[in-house]
């Protein structure tokens, strides 16, 4: 069978200039914080590929296994044939699991990472050699508007691994509505991760090897190349909690000792135990994301969980 090399759509990226400036901004503010977007440059994104192999982290296992349970549902309940479009692709196995029950007319990877992306899709393509394929690099944090040159059908939305948490609850609900008028009369598939007990919720961002301490700090020397400034990681230490009245993980960076950042004129004085706020991971309860999807427009709402019910996955109509 003739192998289709996909597409690749590179949406027009915002200019160095703003990232510095966006970077500054959040660095200068009190307390500093800099956007979980920016954990996620190559060296990131195989990071947290294996924190999703460790066994503190078992929302990506969980995931797995619902879909694997119920997939038949799934597809029963939103049909085949649609386009799938998939949020935050990464390494693209979750969405390549779901083809045979799917059965997608084209499938569209849309991550930040455009290189981590296009060597996803090269090796999708063996695979998977009759499915039209199409990467989309774009930053979708802020605003999601899929580019000009995608299938202009039905679309079936999916974001796993509960990338939802990462928005605040009202850009959680603007992303949703975002996604539904995307989707263009489709569906959504998504993950989302539950209320658990504390000793199953910290060990999942903050694990014995320190592999989620490495993906944090990584991200210093991403902000130093984006940046131009001088973090040291030796300086710095992961720091994850849990703020139970906002239902959410937090994770920082902790100064260990006093530290003065310089960049382009700019400096800023961290004194020792000064923290800089690199993500948020919001926990939901299954009647609270129901009904945040009713309030993004979604209608028809689905749920499937683990035993435990640690962890959901939820269709929606649009």
């Amino acid at each position: 069978m003739h192998k289709q090399a996909p597409n690749f759509i590179e949406a027009p990226a915002a200019a160095p200039a703003h990232h510095a400036a966006e970077l500054a901004a959040g660095l200068l503010q009190q307390p500093a914080c800099v956007a979980p977007k920016h954990l996620y440059d190559p060296l990131g994104c195989r990071l947290f590929e294996a924190i999703t192999e460790l066994p503190e982290y078992a929302a990506t296992r969980t995931e797995a296994a619902i879909l694997a349970a119920h997939g038949e549902d799934v597809a029963r309940v939103l049909g085949t044939g649609l386009a799938l479009v998939d949020l935050g692709a990464g390494n693209c196995a979750k969405a390549a699991s779901l083809f045979p029950l799917l059965q997608p007319s084209h499938y569209v990877a849309v991550d930040i990472a455009a290189g981590f992306i296009r060597e996803a899709l090269s090796a999708l393509r063996l695979r998977h050699p009759g499915l039209p394929m199409t990467g989309v690099a774009l930053d979708f944090s802020q605003a999601l508007a899929l580019p000009a040159g995608l299938p202009t059908g039905p679309r079936l939305m999916f974001y796993p691994g509960s990338s939802i948490g990462n928005f605040e609850p009202a850009h959680a609900q603007r992303f949703l509505r975002q996604a539904r008028e995307q989707s263009l009369g489709g569906a959504l598939l998504i993950g989302v991760d539950l209320v658990k007990p504390l000793e199953l919720l910290l060990p999942a961002y903050d694990d014995a090897l320190g592999v989620t301490a490495a993906f944090n700090r990584n991200l210093l020397l991403n902000v130093n190349r984006q940046l131009g400034t001088d973090f040291d990681p030796a300086d710095w230490a992961h720091l994850a909690c849990f703020d139970a009245a906002a239902s959410r993980i937090e994770m920082h960076l902790r100064a260990v000792r006093d530290v003065t950042v310089r960049w382009d004129g700019e400096r800023r004085d961290f004194p020792a135990g000064a923290t800089i706020h690199t993500e948020n991971s919001y926990k939901y309860r299954i009647e609270q994301f129901d009904a945040l999807l009713h309030a993004a427009g979604w209608s028809d709402t689905r749920c499937w969980t683990d035993e435990h019910q640690g962890f959901a996955v939820f269709a929606a109509r649009g």
